[in-house]
């Protein structure tokens, strides 16, 4: 078994906590509402706007035994860089404010696991920075393309609205595999570090997913503004 596979093991149970969020089964039962993709648009923004600077400054803190994985952080900020105003554009395109939500600050979950992914690099062990990686990029590919297409679906919105859901489903499949390739040539010690970082951010991320309104929260809302009115 490569390490890759012992990883998706060990963190098995994290990642089906993260999955059983009440919005996800939402999105693939074509129940979400668009305060709901909006929602987790905006999020989405204030943690793939750190991407690149965490990258950049991962790059510097790598020591000597890490140093090989420096070419791969360069390229992994070549093709990352930016992808934050993909997600402004898509917010657009589905009818939200874009600047608004430039302007504004993340809730807790997402400003929580941006903090730690800094504590991480800056304090810890920056092997585990790919347990983030891994989190993230294959949460991506085992939602992202049949979301966007569910959620399109459900609310009638253009293509210009999932750029960011459909571009980083397929390119993040392109980077499993090299993902894979990089952990397996890790030491045990590193690996450990990995597994670790891992199930810590699906719980961080699998947070930012539980905070989003879902289709019943809005039902009630708008329930209770009629009643009101």
């Amino acid at each position: 078994m490569s390490f890759y596979e012992t990883l998706a093991t060990a963190t098995a149970a994290e990642r089906a906590q993260l999955l059983s969020a009440p919005i996800i089964a939402d999105c693939l039962q074509g129940r979400v509402t668009r305060e709901s993709y909006l929602a987790f648009l905006g999020q989405a923004y204030h943690h793939v706007r750190h991407t690149t600077p965490l990258l950049m400054l991962l790059g510097g803190r790598l020591p000597e035994r890490l140093g090989w994985l420096r070419k791969a952080v360069a390229e992994y900020i070549e093709e990352e860089i930016g992808h934050e105003e993909w997600i402004l554009n898509d917010i657009a395109a589905a009818g939200g404010d874009a600047e608004a939500v430039r302007a504004s600050r993340p809730e807790l979950p997402a400003e929580l696991m941006v903090a730690y992914a800094y504590d991480l690099v800056n304090r810890g062990n920056p092997a585990g920075f790919f347990g983030m990686v891994y989190v993230l990029e294959g949460t991506s590919v085992a939602l992202a393309l049949t979301a966007a297409d569910r959620i399109q679906q459900a609310l009638g919105l253009p293509n210009q609205a999932f750029s960011y859901l459909r571009s980083h489903g397929t390119l993040d499949q392109q980077h499993t595999k090299h993902l894979a390739n990089l952990v397996d040539a890790m030491t045990p010690e590193d690996q450990a570090e990995v597994i670790r970082c891992a199930k810590v951010f699906f719980r961080l991320y699998g947070d930012i997913f539980r905070a989003l309104p879902t289709a019943a929260q809005t039902a009630q809302k708008e329930g209770e503004a009629v009643a009101c009115n």
